[in-house]
């Protein structure tokens, strides 16, 4: 599916410009099935993803690369029903959520 979505790596690309991941705790709100999150998770401390959507969230925690399953969290959540204080993140980002 990330190939459909960005053949070419552009938007990593970009992400990668504006942000270093290493070592960060990352927020990914509306994180849909994981595919962002299993292109920078490697470089991360830890990745919450969350999205409301119940289907999207199953999609992704049944598909977390084992290299990733001790630092990647999944929760079905809006952000307004996050209960996380905010010193969890280092980093909140919204990708194809708005």
């Amino acid at each position: 599916m990330i190939g459909e979505i960005d053949p070419d790596g552009k938007e990593l690309e970009a992400l990668d410009r504006v942000v270093d991941f290493s070592g960060l705790r990352v927020l990914d709100v509306g994180c849909g099935d994981g595919r962002l999150i299993w292109r920078i998770g490697d470089r991360t401390e830890s990745v919450l993803g969350i999205d409301a959507n119940e289907e999207e969230i199953a999609a992704a925690e049944s598909s977390v690369p084992r290299n990733l399953r001790s630092k990647v969290r999944f929760r079905r959540a809006s952000i307004v029903e996050l209960d996380e204080p905010t010193s969890s993140f280092d980093l909140v980002f919204f990708t194809w959520s708005l």
